[in-house]
């Protein structure tokens, strides 16, 4: 078996951005922008909840969720939860923990959860022997007081099958697997056809309380 030497693309914006031009996969992708104060604070006022994280890195690191109910801001970092009465004060505390780094702001997504701990699924997609083919396609559960999944992060793996079924209900099973596998095949051929020599891809989904899919991330070097 004849594994791809893949090429690696990092940056988190590149890709959502060359995926946003089909409409299709633009209907499950998460509103994004790339950080500055004030596309924080348009983001916060349109949607309620954001996640920043860096533009480029994995497996949960630097990723941080702020809330604004009121005039009150709640940043999570971690398992640490802050809350600031001004914008000025939240920026000031997002910037000591972001430092220099490039960070986009992602709408946040109220995801189906199982005994109040959300999950998102991980599609793993490899070219072997020049064809794609699926690896794996699993559920992630969040370690209880985290918003990560990450198994990195004390997340617990299950099956895609036994996730749908707890989040949601048994019957939409096969839908949301059908539709994820829709979703992966049309952005593979996507990301290949402007960036060649992908190999390996890792499709993070989350589905929202409705039953909506959404791509949360697209990774070149899958854990």
């Amino acid at each position: 078996m004849e594994v791809t030497i893949s090429r690696q693309l990092a940056s988190k914006w590149l890709k959502t951005n060359t995926l946003l031009s089909n409409p299709y996969i633009a209907r499950h992708i998460p509103t994004s922008r790339l950080y500055t104060p004030a596309n924080l604070r348009s983001m916060l006022s349109r949607f309620g909840m954001v996640v920043v994280k860096p533009v480029r890195g994995a497996g949960g690191v630097g990723v941080i969720k702020i809330e604004k109910s009121g005039q009150t801001y709640r940043l999570t970092h971690k398992s640490n939860r802050r809350s600031f009465s001004s914008f000025k004060g939240l920026v000031s505390a997002l910037n000591a923990t972001k430092r220099k780094r490039a960070y986009l702001i992602q709408r946040g997504i109220h995801l189906a959860t199982i005994n109040g701990r959300p999950i998102d699924y991980r599609v793993k997609y490899v070219k072997e022997n020049g064809a794609w083919t699926y690896r794996s396609m699993v559920g992630r559960l969040a370690r209880r007081g985290l918003f990560v999944t990450n198994l990195c992060r004390g997340g617990t793996r299950m099956t895609a099958a036994q996730g749908i079924r707890r989040s949601l209900s048994s019957r939409l099973v096969g839908s949301k697997k059908r539709e994820m596998r829709q979703l992966t095949n049309a952005s593979t051929v996507l990301l290949e056809s402007r960036y060649p020599g992908i190999g390996q891809l890792g499709y993070d989904y989350g589905i929202d309380r409705k039953g909506h899919i959404w791509m949360l991330e697209v990774n070149t070097r899958p854990q």
